[in-house]
């Protein structure tokens, strides 16, 4: 044993450890209060380092022994000095050290580690903790660099290793401890649900005031821990946090369920289960909105086991298979807050992570749990083994959280997600180095996932795609600067009109792009349907002295390419069709791209508008999943969607055999039947039952009154709409909306009986 005080050693090696549970108190006298914190460091160790193992059976056996032998590394290899603990980790090391105390900590409460209960190991991480607090965490140092360390994430880390060894820290240290964490993070700081202590950070500051709590048997601090959450159980309207319509968001304008929003999520699913039970369980009715949130926020951006990078924020490019980390962190966190949901709740969730594990064939989640999170793992074998719990599968439809600027769309064998700008959803983000190069991200970026495709955007997409011809934008070739514009999102355009309307089924989305530190403008619309996704561009111009393009797909594949410029179609093997009327002319590229020591191969396809174009425009016509003959029939078959209108004032389709008008009028106007006394988003859709629907939405979000005719017979009304001031029926249809301003940019559906003939009738 090497680099520790063996007097130390001696003084505190008879302190017994029964198995590996924690001591319920640290030898004081125990009063009422104290013996409440005794299931609570149970609950914790339970929660946080993970149960519900036999740690005798595989793999459970094999990764409890190698935890033991990393923290036995760890131990015999720690060398306290002035300037670090570790050789290689000089300080401050706010990730590392705190991490390896953590992980030696581990492998003392968990079982089956062959250093479970053992003293000298405790005190290797006391003695650890004591060091790192002494010459680095100590009350008063200067918080230099990132708030965060030095508030959330090394005392998190510090009070979790200090909780999980109980006694061996001793009095004096382990005041010393909490007595730096109050400094850094006094109680005033939940005072305020502004600035930093919002969403995701408040979770986790209230995750380490439960912390610090618990190792002084603080039941004040407890209390404040638990109702300090109350904020974020409550919809926002702006800034950070859960939206009604499904957005979440963090640092303001970065839609984040992939990063922060899992932060929040696991959080609240730790402390709801430390503290069921005790006198301060979270008993706060508004915590139904987190309960929500897990189909309503969560599910729509996981797709067959991986989260979405759409929702990631600078965290997209931090490593390959990123998305598929994060879709199992959610996962976890769905499956652990389930345990404090409703039953069925919580049948509804398990079906749904089987659903996703077992779809997850490029990074199956269960052997990634096994290496990652045995409590985890538990709890999805178990899951998985239950012939009683069937697999949900992926439930079509499109999702439109309008005020994430956000849309996802699902068909029974593909998906797609759109990621766009707004005056409140910044175009990316970047910060502590990452994703410097993510400029265009919200410039229109269509991601689709085809049959087999999950890894798409996973394996090293990030680091090896050409990042000015990403999938869907419309951008100008003006070359940026690594890491160009505010860091942390605040890269928000002006433009308004950002959103779309949908019925649930189908959607029009459109995108008022104003392009990053770029003068071109554009006007973007795409059109969700059964097999297709119908693309439209108009009024881009630009006076940036380079040409602007649109790219229509940029594919990390090798798969042969055929494109027939006089058919007006490509195809991709394996992967889908595109259409394209005729004259365009559709630029094509092959190329292999190298970052480091990786190299991908891409298919590009783009549209050249030439150098500062003045009103061009596009369309076409995405078929994921189609077969070389299914692209060629579409192409020879024009009627199929029509479009009505492409200007910057309105762009519009009919798509007659899905019953399908779909308008986003840029400015009021009328678009075929449709007419709109101000800008908005219309989707008409005619069933074969005499009935239709039609949609509107207020994109904008500033509308007082909206009145929408339709010029096709309408018998009448079918029901009530809150918002619907008037309506005219017979031989046309006009309908009357109050004000849409308030409700977020969320679509509003009518139904009505198609009628046969004229005539004229009011509700």
């Amino acid at each position: 044993m090497t680099g520790h005080s063996r007097r130390l050693f001696l003084q505190l090696g008879g302190v017994a450890v029964a198995g590996a549970m924690i001591p319920a108190h640290t030898g004081r006298t125990v009063n009422p209060v104290n013996d409440h914190f005794a299931p609570l460091r149970r609950r914790w160790r339970e929660a946080s380092a993970g149960s519900g193992f036999d740690p005798a059976a595989e793999p459970y056996r094999t990764r409890l022994a190698r935890l033991g032998k990393t923290a036995a590394g760890y131990r015999d290899t720690m060398v306290p000095t002035g300037a670090s603990l570790w050789p290689g980790l000089a300080f401050p090391s706010f990730t590392d050290t705190p991490a390896r105390l953590r992980t030696m900590a581990r492998g003392y409460a968990l079982p089956g580690t062959g250093l479970t209960g053992d003293a000298n190991l405790a005190v290797a991480v006391a003695e650890g903790i004591d060091h790192y607090r002494r010459r680095v965490y100590a009350a008063g140092a200067d918080p230099a660099g990132n708030w965060w360390n030095w508030q959330i994430g090394v005392p998190r880390k510090l009070l979790d290793a200090a909780v999980l060894i109980g006694p061996h820290l001793t009095d004096p240290r382990s005041g010393a401890l909490q007595e730096a964490v109050d400094h850094f993070l006094p109680e005033c700081r939940l005072d305020d649900y502004e600035g930093t202590s919002t969403g995701a950070n408040r979770v986790d500051l209230c995750t380490v005031m439960l912390l610090r709590a618990i190792l002084g048997s603080d039941s004040g601090k407890v209390a404040l821990a638990a109702s300090a959450l109350s904020p974020v159980f409550r919809y926002v309207f702006e800034g950070d946090g859960l939206y009604r319509d499904g957005s979440f968001v963090q640092h303001t304008s970065v839609p984040y369920q992939g990063g922060y929003g899992v932060v929040l999520l696991s959080g609240l699913a730790t402390l709801f289960a430390v503290l069921r039970g005790s006198p301060w369980e979270i008993t706060d009715p508004n915590r139904q909105v987190v309960f929500d949130g897990v189909e309503r926020s969560f599910a729509p951006f996981v797709h067959d086991g991986f989260c979405m990078d759409l929702v990631s924020g600078r965290g997209i490019g931090r490593e390959p298979y990123g998305d598929h980390r994060r879709g199992r962190d959610i996962a976890a966190a769905i499956l652990l807050l389930g345990e404090a949901a409703s039953a069925a709740e919580r049948v509804r969730w398990q079906g749904m992570v089987k659903g996703w594990a077992l779809r997850d064939t490029s990074r199956p989640m269960l052997d990634a749990a096994e290496r990652s999170d045995l409590g985890f793992h538990a709890r999805l074998a178990a899951v998985l083994n239950d012939d009683a719990i069937p697999a949900a599968e992926e439930p079509p439809g499109h999702r439109l959280p309008a005020m994430s600027a956000r849309a996802v769309h699902r068909r029974p064998t593909w998906c797609a997600g759109l990621s766009m700008a707004s005056y409140r959803i910044g175009h990316y983000e970047h910060g502590n180095g990452e994703n410097r190069r993510g400029w265009h991200t919200g410039s229109g970026m269509l991601y689709w996932w085809g049959e087999g495709h999950g890894d798409q955007y996973s394996d090293s997409f990030w680091s090896t795609v050409d990042p000015y011809r990403l999938p869907g934008t419309t951008v100008s070739t003006r070359r940026l600067a690594d890491g160009a514009g505010n860091a942390w999102g605040d890269t928000c355009p002006p433009a308004r009109w950002v959103g779309g309307a949908t019925d649930g089924t189908y959607a029009t989305v459109g995108q008022h792009l104003n392009g990053f530190e770029s003068t071109m403008e554009a006007f973007k619309s795409w059109f969700f349907l059964d097999d297709a996704v119908l693309c439209l561009g108009a009024g881009i111009t630009s006076e940036d002295g380079v040409a602007v393009e649109t790219v229509v797909d940029n594919r990390r594949t090798g798969a042969p390419l055929t494109v027939d410029d006089r058919e007006g179609w490509a195809h991709l093997a394996g992967h889908g069709g595109y259409v394209l009327p005729c004259p365009t002319r559709l630029r094509t590229l092959r190329e292999e791209r190298t970052a480091g020591q990786v190299t991908r191969s891409y298919v590009t396809l783009w549209l050249d508008h030439g150098v500062d174009p003045d009103s061009a425009g596009y369309v076409y016509l995405l078929l994921p999943g189609a077969s070389r003959a299914e692209t060629r029939a579409r192409a020879a078959d024009p009627g199929w969607a029509r479009v009505l209108a492409n200007t910057a004032r309105q762009q519009g389709v009919r798509v007659p055999s899905l019953g399908i008008t779909a308008v986003n009028f840029w400015n009021d106007g009328a678009v075929g039947a449709l007419t709109a006394s101000a800008p908005c988003a219309v989707l008409v859709r005619e069933r074969g039952d005499g009935t239709a629907t039609l949609t509107v939405s207020d994109p904008r979000r500033d509308l007082d009154e909206l009145i929408v005719t339709w010029d096709r017979p309408v018998a009448e009304v079918l029901g009530e709409h809150p918002l619907l001031t008037s309506a005219t029926t017979g031989a046309s249809l006009t309908l009357a909306f109050g004000r849409l301003a308030d409700r977020g940019g969320g679509s509003k559906t009518v139904t009505v009986r198609l009628g046969r003939s004229g005539g004229t009738g009011r509700t």
